[in-house]
């Protein structure tokens, strides 16, 4: 019912223009260094839409005529009757000194690609392409993904997935969740408004460091652990917890992407097999698991994951494709003696076969290493 829904809402929009700017191809760069030169951004990112334009309201201009047209010397007093006797723009003056959100606001009703400024490509995926964006009338900054239609038919069954992440994604609103602001289509393609994370993919900067040092790394398990107990209230699981799918803001902090393999399950039990391999639990990889059910305690289990790659630099189950299967369903992983006793023991608290027995995500934040790097007014916001 909830995809059907959806494609109607779909089939309803409208796009005045296709932007073939888009589809052009593109020349390649010799070198990363070569093009990070000679290619610059197309603007400068600005954090708060700003306007220095003055606007004279309807009412002012009104009190302006009237002022210009009665004489100075004021008219006889007398008691006003209960309807409406004085001029209507000086009504509309006190109302708007009362309570300035009288004003009426311009509504979007459809978006349409002409409304966007386009800039440099952010990030490339398997079935489309992340863009700077600006929106035209407010200036605000924003990511514009592109999807193509002929990629997700030929993909087979991702035209699902889309659906899913849009009905999951743009219902969502936590600070270290990206936002999915709208979004629209055309005959070729499918946009998708998104909260622009300035400093990129965590991926690259794991990459760059190796490995976090332990106050950032619990930071950033605090801020996962907040932002997993959201989703699980409102009874969804990610399913895809990697540091691929986690972005960087302005501020540093870390907001969770891509819920292309999230699923909306009240009943909380699932048992379709998804996800990347080194981060899926035992109850998955095991012999007979597209029988066995699952729910949200799956998310627990690649945290932990999570947080062994951020302090050591690589999965704690990577090998072989089958030795990675047989690691995972043993649980059969060693902590380095370079981590932390604290953190040794959330990784172990998380990382364990029984999923009933995988630390609850209120007790991760409440946890002697999480507390012990983090600000409690900030590791347990939500």
């Amino acid at each position: 019912m909830a995809s059907q829904t959806l494609e109607a809402r779909l089939e309803t929009l409208t796009v005045s223009d296709d932007y073939d700017q888009l589809d052009a191809p593109k020349v390649p760069s010799k070198s990363k260094a070569s093009a990070q030169t000679a290619r610059q951004p197309l603007f400068k990112v600005a954090l708060q839409p700003s306007s220095s334009a003055s606007v004279t309201l309807p009412s002012q201009a009104a009190i302006q005529r009237t002022k210009s047209t009665v004489p100075a010397s004021p008219p006889p007093a007398r008691k006003a009757l209960p309807s409406s006797s004085r001029p209507s723009a000086e009504i509309d003056e006190q109302q708007l000194q009362r309570n300035p959100q009288l004003v009426d606001q311009p509504t979007i009703k459809q978006w349409h690609l002409g409304m966007f400024e386009i800039g440099r490509p952010l990030g490339k995926g398997k079935f489309g392409r992340v863009y700077l964006a600006r929106e035209r009338s407010s200036g605000y900054i924003c990511g514009l993904k592109v999807l193509h239609k002929n990629e997700l038919q030929a993909g087979g069954g991702v035209e699902k997935q889309v659906r899913r992440e849009i009905e999951i994604q743009s219902n969502l609103r936590h600070p270290n969740i990206l936002k999915l602001y709208g979004h629209f289509h055309d005959s070729k393609r499918i946009f998708l408004i998104l909260e622009y994370a300035a400093k990129g993919e965590l991926y690259k900067h794991l990459r760059k460091e190796h490995r976090f040092p332990e106050w950032k790394g619990a930071q950033y398990i605090s801020q996962m652990a907040s932002a997993l107990h959201y989703l699980h209230r409102k009874h969804v699981i990610h399913r895809d917890i990697k540091p691929e799918n986690i972005l960087v803001g302005i501020h540093g902090e870390i907001k969770i992407s891509d819920f292309g393999w999230s699923v909306h399950a009240p009943n909380s039990r699932r048992k379709t097999m998804c996800g990347t391999l080194d981060y899926l639990p035992p109850e998955m990889v095991r012999p007979g698991s597209s029988d066995n059910y699952y729910d949200e305690k799956i998310d627990l289990w690649s945290l932990g994951v999570l947080t062994y790659e951020f302090l050591v630099g690589e999965a704690p189950f990577e090998d072989t494709p089958v030795m990675t299967q047989r690691r995972i369903a043993r649980a059969e992983m060693t902590v380095p003696k370079f981590v932390s006793p604290e953190a040794t023991d959330l990784i172990k608290k998380l990382l364990v076969l029984d999923p009933s027995k995988r630390l609850p995500l209120d007790q991760v934040q409440k946890h002697p290493w999480i507390t012990k790097h983090c600000d409690s007014s900030r590791g347990s916001r939500r």
